[in-house]
């Protein structure tokens, strides 16, 4: 549900930026800087979305101290 939200959140704000700069128009954004722009404000959109990490996944630093404690505890 989190990476939903997220993936929401971040299109809606790259297209609600997008309508921004369109509406506002300033005087440098020629048609053609606005293609990019477009496109790399839906890119940080779409890189935003997928760069959200799940909060109950393990991380690397956690597995390998479980192991390394796991390891310690055990008799010799």
């Amino acid at each position: 549900m989190q990476c939903m939200a997220t993936a929401m959140v971040s299109g809606t704000a790259a297209t609600g930026m997008r309508a921004w700069i369109a509406t506002h128009t300033p005087t440098w954004m020629t048609p053609g800087r606005l293609k990019l722009a477009t496109a790399l404000i839906l890119t940080a959109g779409v890189l935003a979305a997928g760069s959200h990490m799940t909060p109950n996944a393990p991380t690397p630093a956690r597995a390998s101290s479980a192991a390394t404690s796991s390891s310690a505890a055990a008799p010799s």
